[in-house]
């Protein structure tokens, strides 16, 4: 159980380490988890160490992310490292170095994966992403779910005018392939800022669609969310932040920098709190467990009501 809980009751109970803001592709919306100008990278014993001290505290979630983590030379290792510490260890990725690796991160003890799929045309795919590879993720897809990798998440950001037709056609695809199709609304965050007004794509009538549609609604936990059960097999997910006081009142998550500072939640930068220069400079694990106290002390909706 977790020793965390915020000043408006939330408990933390799962942590985001971002390990790189190197990618390979260049979406041109990346909000980067919100990182500015990031002072290098972790190192995977260090990785391990912030782990060790968020399990002892009750965490039991990780989730690795990017930029794309499995540019990570020792991902394999990081993923070992950490996964004894833990309940569950997951990551984000664009899938596209996934053949040939998915079986080795299983082994090493990755549970599942969310892949970063926006669309299933090769001329969209390319406007998104700035590289020809969608072929290239939808084989990372198949083999992260050959590999037992489940379930699979595709994380589609849903942009109007570019994407958003393509909705029926991704629900198909994650039900012929075994995958959950997660619809991500499009943020106002970093690079997205520029393009929301033009792209934003409001959800909420599509998920009054998929609840006349569902032949079962499971509710998450963590943000409320809502996963939609279609008859024939497919799982959809609605992922709606924007403006939204249930999705920041039920958030149970703690982040990690690239550069290892923690921070309280993706859509501020004002509040970080220093945790990798404290394992560098030789701090006992009573002085990480403060870092972690301080960074959740700082923990507030960003919406709220």
């Amino acid at each position: 159980m977790s020793q965390l809980r915020d000043p408006y009751g939330r408990p933390v109970t799962s942590l985001r380490i971002s390990l790189t803001q190197r990618c390979n592709f260049e979406c041109f919306f990346c909000h980067q988890e919100g990182e500015h100008d990031p002072g290098g990278e972790m190192t995977a014993g260090e990785v391990e160490t912030i782990v060790r001290v968020a399990s002892g505290l009750g965490i039991g979630k990780v989730k690795l992310t990017g930029g794309e983590p499995l540019l990570r030379d020792d991902i394999v290792e990081i993923v070992g490292k950490i996964r004894p510490h833990l309940e569950e260890v997951s990551m984000t990725t664009n899938a596209s170095l996934l053949p040939g690796l998915a079986c080795r991160l299983k082994e090493a003890g990755l549970d599942r994966v969310n892949v970063s799929l926006h669309t299933l045309d090769w001329a969209t795919f390319k406007e998104i992403t700035g590289v020809d590879q969608e072929s290239r993720v939808r084989a990372g897809v198949e083999e992260a779910i050959r590999c037992g990798l489940n379930p699979v998440k595709l994380n589609m950001v849903v942009m109007r005018g570019i994407n958003d037709g393509e909705i029926p056609a991704l629900i198909d695809y994650s039900r012929r392939v075994g995958a959950v199709l997660q619809l991500i609304e499009f943020q106002e965050l970093e690079h997205g800022a520029e393009y929301y007004d033009r792209l934003h794509f409001d959800l909420t009538p599509l998920e009054k669609e998929l609840e006349g549609r569902a032949v079962k609604i499971v509710v998450r936990e963590m943000h409320r969310r809502r996963v939609y059960h279609l008859e024939g097999g497919a799982q959809v997910e609605v992922v709606r932040p924007m403006h939204n006081s249930v999705f920041c009142a039920y958030c149970n998550r703690l982040r990690v920098t690239s550069d290892g500072r923690l921070k309280a939640c993706l859509m501020r930068d004002d509040n970080l709190v220093p945790l990798v220069s404290l394992i560098r400079g030789g701090a006992p694990t009573a002085r990480l467990e403060e870092a972690f106290r301080e960074a959740v002390a700082r923990r507030a909706p960003y919406w709220r009501e």
